[in-house]
């Protein structure tokens, strides 16, 4: 898991590095514009000798990183443009120390030369200015933001909206033509954003590439402003690994590596079979909605469970054992004349699920029947193992209940859309999506809960108040049924966590693996029916294809 910090923590971490490690400020600014150049050097064909470059600098510390980078490049070969929005008598700080630097090896221009100069410095300081600079049609190999850093917190005013326009235009006439260049390069953050929200404040620079610090940003990593930033680069400057762990990260980025590790830690053994890698028992479906029990079910079978059980009401049972795999088994459960599970059923299902491994309650159960209802109470409330609660069984316990809590030995896993999470916590969708973190980790930690909330970058909130963000994933997975296979694969890969007898089983762990699986499946998908024709049936399918790639020599036989 890769932390995922706050402006305010990481400026802390730097103040730290300086103080109690003795690095001085400076070193630390011209590692960030090393880690910049090594950036532009990996996505610049050939040598940089010869390239050109526009670097937009703020007054700040940003400002300073970009001229830092600026003077690199140029000694570098590369001719280098700099616009400082400012005058460099009002400069403080290691942001005038490197633009000193820059001034010895930079000329104010005011007629034509032999030869250009390699690196040309030219303050900015008011809309006149800038449209004198920007009128030119100049062609740049590299244009870099380092206007604003993760200290703004309020919208861009003045000529910076018109220097975002710009670039906007710029990056649209490149797409039209089908280049490749200018790369726009953002230094921390796109300037514009606020780096600790997810939704922009006003009007941003959209980057190609944006080389964050020490840790990612919540901006950079949650949409809609990560989808600002393009491919998102963090580079250790220099602050010591202590330092992040010491300021207590609440929010994480999974990584592969995260779902490779669960998967070896699960791998099938010479002596395996069915029982040792868990029974998921998958307690869905109504007669009209008949597909998304099949959905879960297979999902489930797909995942590596061992044994996939059914549960489903007497009067769908044909029509959805028509849809289910040949080795997902099928049980009927009494239902109402409407064709939903009956609370009658309630004990038949409650001796089920002790004796499954890990069950998933909700999809196509219906949720308009106080029977049904009472019946997705009964089995919660009265759950001995793991229970993962989606669709329908959510909208039959919201508001939710204050009297049902998680616990170590009997999880429970919540999957709900934004919609499904505003009437669990009784709030309108648009004031959850202003702050979808503070919303869930409150959720998660008054009921002891795992939440998963899906989306854009689905989002999971511990017991414990942390969140960690799945990377994996495409629009594509925004199809009928998606949820329903997500749930499934939840659901399996509980079941074989909690089956393993050498393995305590970690619920997060476990629900963050099925996530990242679940999404990189969805990428294959896309990459193979692309994003608009693909079904949820095909996302099922690439969950081999999602294993083998975290974990190929797990899956060979021995």
């Amino acid at each position: 898991m890769k932390p995922v910090l706050t402006a305010n923590q990481v400026r802390e971490i730097d103040r730290l590095t300086v103080d109690q490690y003795n690095v001085p400020s400076l070193v630390l600014m011209e590692s960030a514009a090393e880690a910049c150049v090594r950036a532009v050097a990996s996505r610049v064909e050939d040598q940089l000798e010869g390239k050109t470059a526009q670097v937009l600098c703020g007054p700040g510390n940003n400002g300073g990183d970009g001229a830092a980078l600026a003077r690199i490049l140029a000694n570098l070969g590369m001719h280098v443009d700099v616009i400082l929005f400012g005058n460099t008598k009002n400069l403080r700080g290691d942001a005038k120390t490197n633009f000193d630097a820059l001034n010895a090896l930079a000329s104010f221009t005011a007629g034509s030369r032999a030869k250009p100069a390699p690196l040309v410095l030219t303050e900015c300081e008011n809309v006149a200015a800038w449209e004198e600079i920007a009128r030119p049609r100049r062609f740049y190999d590299v244009i870099v933001d380092a206007l604003f850093g993760t200290g703004l917190s309020r919208p861009l005013e003045g000529l910076f909206p018109q220097v975002v326009e710009h670039l906007r235009m710029i990056k649209t006439a490149r797409e039209i033509a089908r280049g490749i260049r200018p790369l726009i390069l953002s230094i921390d953050i796109p300037s514009g954003l606020n780096a600790d929200l997810s939704n922009p404040i006003g009007a941003a620079v959209e980057s190609d590439v944006t080389v964050t610090f020490t840790a990612a940003k919540a901006a950079n990593v949650l949409p809609p402003a990560s989808q600002f930033c393009g491919e998102v680069i963090v580079a250790n400057i220099g602050s010591p690994t202590s330092l992040v762990e010491a300021a207590n990260p609440r929010l994480f980025l999974t990584e592969a590596s995260d779902a490779s590790e669960w998967l070896k830690l699960t791998r099938y053994q010479p002596d395996s079979h069915k029982n040792s890698h868990g029974h998921v028992l998958v307690i869905a479906g109504s007669s009209g909605y008949t597909g998304a029990a099949a959905l879960c079910a297979n999902a489930a079978m797909r995942s590596g469970a061992g044994l996939v059980t059914a549960a489903v009401p007497s009067s769908a049972q044909v029509a959805i054992a028509s849809r289910l795999m040949p080795e997902v088994m099928t049980i009927a459960l009494a239902d109402t004349d409407r064709g939903a599970i009956s609370d009658v059923a309630v004990d038949h299902a409650v001796s089920l699920a002790a004796d499954a491994t890990a069950t998933a309650i909700g999809p196509g159960l219906a949720s308009s029947d106080e029977r049904t209802r009472k019946f997705v109470y009964e089995v919660v409330s009265r759950r001995s193992k793991p229970v993962v609660i989606d669709a329908d069984a959510l909208n039959c316990l919201a508001p939710w209940p204050k009297d049902l809590r998680g616990s170590d030995e009997a999880p429970l896993i919540l999957t709900p859309h934004v919609g499904e999470l505003a009437r669990l916590v009784g709030s309108d969708k648009e004031v959850i999506l202003k702050d979808r973190i503070e919303t869930i980790r409150q959720f998660a930690t008054s009921g002891q809960l795992y939440v998963v909330l899906k989306g854009a970058r689905a989002l999971m909130a511990m017991p414990d108040g942390r969140i960690f963000i799945n990377p994996t994933g495409n629009a594509g997975l925004g199809t009928a049924g998606a949820g329903d296979t997500l749930t499934g694969l939840i659901v399996g890969f509980v079941a074989q966590a909690f089956a393993t007898a050498e393995l305590k089983a970690d619920t997060a762990a476990t629900t963050a693996a099925a996530l990242f699986v679940a999404g990189r499946a969805g990428d294959l998908a896309a990459s193979k029916y692309g994003m608009r024709c693909m079904v949820a049936s095909d996302v099922r399918e690439m969950f081999c294809a999602a294993v083998q790639s975290l974990d190929s020599e797990g899956e060979q036989p021995n």
